[in-house]
């Protein structure tokens, strides 16, 4: 590796920790906690799953390492400053270089068939025509439980030599995973959406036979996940909103001990937004529900409205967050939600996809503000689902001055 190149990963390293330990970024990770905590307190505000080959404002993502594994580290601090310099929200800069446990996972034995077509080639978000691989009830035949592999040479590698590029310039921590399933998104995947809604009406009892195999299969992914000790509660991110939270019993386990009794479990069915309630609980909650009685707290929730549905998502005993996505009434989810659950806002990405109005972006926040406000919710407030800014990093930087001005005047400065 050249020494000039880690000089200068070093110097965004510096730089870098110098805005995670301000007492800024200490009061927002409290808040991150105290939200969770189920405490109102000014709402965390975050953008995520952000178009970056669209962000490179004032070139301030350009890189200059040639070596690709400083590169990539380079870049991921450049990121991060960039947050910083030019959004007004809650980045989430944590005060360490954190390397993730590595694993290796068989899958269950299904594989997409799909067709792609994408008008802008380095955008990730693309258009899919799904081909609906269960159409051969046979095709089940081939499903197996998962198999996970730990790598903990490959930990090892990876820790020490990020610790060689940091040097004393930022702390390497070595942490494991949190859980994200959502079975209908990969279900939807494997067959188009279509096929599924017809066999809810027609032949639901496959579309069961289906679902059981999926929580047959992450029942088996939990167990092995927890016996290799890859869970870990730390994780600050909870798909693009804070993971933060007190640990039930307000007792922090000792990091040798990480398991599923300690984590979030994160849910959702976005494509049942289309069926009734008594179907979505039915298909999905009623599958999830011994997956979720696992785990510390439950994240139920994605793009799917939940306003009509709220009542069901109840029966998690451990249900603490619930996403309220732009297609939902807030004003009713607000009033079921009260103060029991978190309300995770999430405001509409299309205001920031070409014309960016404040006004607009004032008025969505604010209504959510009132209406957490005369129900007593603690929320949180993340903007994500960005598919594309038209190459104006502009809009954003726009966004985030707007909400954060606005709460800034409700509850006082972050």
């Amino acid at each position: 590796m050249n020494i000039k190149e880690i000089a200068m990963v070093r110097e965004l390293a510096k730089q870098y920790m110098e805005a995670a330990c301000t007492e800024r970024h200490i009061r927002m990770r409290r808040r991150f906690r105290d939200t969770n905590d189920l405490k109102c307190v000014r709402p965390p505000v975050l953008m995520d799953e952000i178009p970056w080959h669209e962000m490179n404002y004032e070139h301030a993502l350009d890189c200059v390492c040639e070596d690709d594994r400083l590169r990539g580290i380079e870049y991921a601090l450049r990121v991060g400053l960039y947050r910083e310099k030019y959004f007004k929200c809650d980045n989430m800069l944590e005060p360490f270089w954190v390397v993730r446990k590595s694993f290796s996972n068989t899958g269950n034995g299904f594989a997409i068939k799909e067709d792609r077509l994408a008008v802008d080639q380095n955008n990730g978000i693309v258009s899919h025509r799904y081909y609906d691989v269960f159409e051969d009830e046979a095709v089940l035949a081939q499903y197996h439980d998962p198999v996970i592999t730990p790598h903990p040479e490959r930990d090892a590698e990876q820790v020490a030599f990020m610790q060689e590029v940091l040097g004393d310039t930022m702390p390497v921590v070595l942490q494991g995973h949190g859980i994200y399933y959502a079975p209908w998104d990969r279900i939807a995947m494997l067959r188009g959406v279509e096929p599924i809604l017809i066999d809810m009406y027609d032949n639901p009892e496959y579309l069961h036979t289906i679902i059981a195999l999926f929580t047959r299969g992450m029942q088996a992914e939990m167990d092995q996940m927890e016996q290799y000790g890859l869970y870990d509660p730390r994780v600050i991110s909870l798909h693009c909103t804070p993971g933060s939270v007190t640990q039930p019993g307000g007792r922090e386990p000792d990091e040798g001990a990480f398991g599923c009794r300690h984590i979030w479990f994160r849910t959702m069915a976005q494509m049942f937004s289309s069926v009734s309630p008594d179907m979505h609980d039915e298909f999905d909650i009623q599958y999830s529900l011994p997956l979720a009685r696992r785990c510390a707290y439950t994240y139920y929730g994605c793009c799917e409205p939940l306003h009509d549905r709220i009542d069901i998502l109840k029966q998690y005993p451990n249900l603490r967050k619930i996403g309220v996505s732009p297609w939902a009434d807030v004003e009713r989810s607000a009033e079921i939600i009260g103060g029991d659950y978190v309300l995770s806002r999430k405001p509409n990405p299309a205001h920031v996809a070409a014309v960016t109005d404040p006004e607009v972006i004032r008025c969505e926040i604010t209504e959510t503000v009132l209406a957490a406000q005369k129900y007593g919710c603690p929320f949180d407030y993340t903007l994500k689902d960005i598919s594309t800014v038209g190459y104006r990093p502009q809009n954003l930087m726009v966004w985030a001055e707007v909400v954060s001005d606005v709460l800034d005047g409700l509850y006082g400065e972050a």
